[in-house]
């Protein structure tokens, strides 16, 4: 590659929220992200790839005060984990940063300076959402109600998640406080603005570029184009973020803060390597390439927002934004209480990354369609795929190679013209990958795979080598399968850098860059072979499901947290109340559950012979010794639930404000087992 070819890229994921944990939703992005970005560095760009976690905010301020941690401190412990999940997961980060960041401050301060000397802001006194009982103005996120726009309900204060619309908290229908549950009230405060209006013709410009956005989401755009609005970029106090220059109290709102995290993250690496240059990226009038891979709930703001706000402040503008869909688990949104929303670390615990990475890789588009990760097909697939056509390909021939010819491959390629179709899919594949269509280059590869294989079955080498006659030919087919195999790992290296570096080991090649496909390995030697991928077993998976459940124990200790102050839940109709079965049972045996600090198992004895196991999270009140003979009112009705440690029947009620103090009933208090409660 000459340097007149050679591009300089600059790619970016959305920034991981640092309230919570990375999940296998997530990991489809920084996945698909991770594949380009390997793939543009295989083929020998100058590509670099960084995040950051993105810090600030309201939610990230209350969750510290909960945990009674500084936010300096919760955060630096969240960006450990995170970076702990993205390493399993073999996201190959560049530079992965923090928004609460010197370089984040300066460069969030600045660009608001310059688009305020540009006049692009403004401010103005409104009326905002505050919430009486905590005292403290709501951020958009912070207030629910009912979407303005479709009536949807249970949707936050700036966007709704049903029909995409975006609005002023004020303009919620039935407004609640996220934070306390009360009604907030209207007060007066003086916020700042950013003119988006302003920026209407610029963005018509630019979003009618191709290259710029897909076209799903130019059809998008354009509806909202027609409703641009000036957009509060400023929050007040209390709030965790960076102050306003010259303005005491008032809090740049993380929206406008996270896209320059960007930057900042890009800023960080620079000034630690030499000869790279954070203006050759930003600046306007740059040659580089800057790309978005991003979540398609956030559109809005990477589309309209982020590159005015770079418009404005004399920065360029990315050379795309790039969307993708949701994940959903076996056809349904990912579940809590079905296991399928499953943390990244606990996918890392039971299962291989490369192969969530494959099957990601092996049904991703360029569109942005949902992905379902269904998990009989995503063992089926990977099992099918890596272990039984591609790894089989190695196994099958090595073994003859190490034995019977001394570790050394043949000195001549016994199928050119078959050897050739591996190596002339080069561009057709590259092709795929640089136009994130991974689907269609796992189709072409594996497609390949399914042909190596077939000419090794027809040739059976295990049979030729048997004879001193056929034992030359033996050595050519062998030898013509572990090239064949070395051009499939190359293609699919992107994917699975992991095997790749097994595979360079096994057949001790300096790289497996891109254009290293085309070199034909004759008269060479390979180490002996070693096991590279294991079969998923179906039990791997389900002991993931099971593990990412919300067993019984974890909601007894957050209903056991829970303060007295905590508020009403939503109105419920007497009908509904009326399917509730409360009956009184007697404990007829309690126990200590091995593994669980918070759970006891009880043996609840409902009278005429029915007895139902239920797990209860009162062990901070009672010893089992105590509890045994006494009453206590339980649901009755309440389905079985498979639990980590077992099946719970039902749900015993007791009451009091938690820890050690929670009463049930004595015997002598006149209840009878199987009496029904009303």
């Amino acid at each position: 590659m000459t340097n007149s070819d050679k591009r300089k890229i600059l790619v970016t994921s959305a920034l991981p929220y640092a309230n919570g944990d990375i999940h296998i939703g997530h990991l489809l992005e920084y996945v698909q992200t991770d594949i380009w970005v390997r793939f543009q560095k295989s083929r020998g760009h100058e590509c670099y790839y960084v995040c950051a976690d993105d810090t600030h905010g309201t939610p990230v301020m209350l969750r510290a005060q909960k945990e009674g941690k500084t936010p300096e401190d919760f955060i630096a412990e969240q960006k450990a984990n995170h970076e702990r999940d993205f390493a399993g997961a073999l996201i190959g980060f560049d530079n992965f940063h923090s928004t609460h960041s010197p370089e984040s401050k300066e460069l969030t301060q600045g660009i608001y300076l310059k688009l305020k000397e540009q006049g692009h802001i403004s401010s103005k006194t409104i009326n905002q959402l505050f919430d009486p009982e905590k005292n403290m103005f709501l951020p958009d996120r912070f207030v629910k109600g009912t979407c303005p726009k479709c009536g949807s309900e249970e949707q936050y204060g700036d966007n709704c998640d049903n029909c995409g619309s975006t609005y002023s908290p004020t303009d919620l229908k039935n407004p609640k406080s996220a934070v306390s549950g009360a009604t907030p009230v209207l007060k007066e405060s003086e916020h700042f603005f950013f003119d988006l209006k302003g920026f209407e013709g610029f963005l018509r410009d630019w979003l009618s570029n191709d290259d710029h956005v897909q076209l799903e989401v130019q059809n998008k755009m354009n509806e909202w184009l027609d409703d641009l609005r000036q957009w509060d970029i400023s929050r007040d106090a209390p709030y965790f973020g960076w102050e306003i220059p010259g303005e005491e109290g008032k809090y740049f709102y993380v929206w406008l803060d996270a896209p320059i995290g960007y930057m900042a993250s890009f800023k960080n690496l620079c000034d630690r390597t030499e000869g790279l240059s954070f203006d050759d990226y930003w600046n306007k009038d740059s040659d580089a390439e800057i790309y978005h891979f991003i979540g398609k709930d956030i559109i809005y703001f990477h589309t309209l927002f982020w590159p005015s706000v770079l418009k404005g402040s004399g920065y360029r503008t990315p050379t795309a934004v790039w969307a993708h869909g949701f994940v959903t688990v076996n056809g349904q949104k990912m579940s809590k209480s079905k296991g399928t929303f499953i943390k990244a670390k606990t996918y890392l615990e039971h299962l291989n990354a490369e192969y969530l990475r494959y099957y990601y890789a092996a049904k991703l588009s360029s569109k942005i369609d949902d992905f379902d990760l269904n998990l009989e097909d995503f063992a089926q697939r990977v099992n099918t795929d890596l272990v039984n056509k591609l790894v089989n390909i190695a196994s099958r021939c090595s073994g003859f190679i190490t034995k019977q010819f001394d570790s050394k491959l043949s000195n001549i390629v016994v199928e050119p013209n078959l050897l050739a179709e591996f190596t002339s899919a080069s561009d057709s594949i590259a092709a795929h990958y640089e136009n994130r269509d991974f689907g269609k280059a796992i189709k072409q590869i594996m497609a390949l795979a399914d042909k190596a294989n077939a000419y090794i079955a027809e040739k059976e080498p295990w049979k030729l080598v048997k004879s001193e006659e056929s034992k030359l030919e033996a050595h050519q087919v062998c030898s013509m399968g572990i090239n064949m195999f070395k051009v499939l790992v190359t293609y699919l290296t992107p994917v699975l850098p992991s095997l790749a570096q097994k595979v360079e080991d096994f057949l001790n090649l300096e790289s497996m860059a891109w254009s290293t496909a085309q070199n034909v390995l004759v008269d060479y030697e390979i180490s002996k072979f070693k096991p590279m991928m294991q079969r998923i077993e179906m039990k791997s998976v389900n002991a993931v499901v099971e593990a990412s459940k919300e067993d019984l124990e974890a909601e007894a200790d957050k209903e056991n947290k829970a303060e007295l102050s905590d508020p009403i839940k939503e109105e419920i109709q007497f009908g509904d109340f009326d399917k509730i079965d409360l009956r009184i049972a007697k404990i007829a045996k309690a126990e200590h559950v091995e593994g669980a600090d918070k759970l006891l198992k009880l043996q609840l004895d409902l009278g005429e012979g029915v007895t139902k196991q239920v797990f209860a999270g009162i062990k901070s009140a009672y010893k089992p010794e105590d509890l045994e003979g006494k009453l206590t009112v339980m649901v009755a009705n309440l389905a079985p639930r498979k639990m980590k440690f077992g099946m719970s029947e039902g749900m015993v009620l007791a009451a009091g404000p938690g820890g050690s103090d929670l009463w049930i009933l004595n015997p002598d208090d006149g209840a009878q087992p199987g009496m029904r409660v009303k």
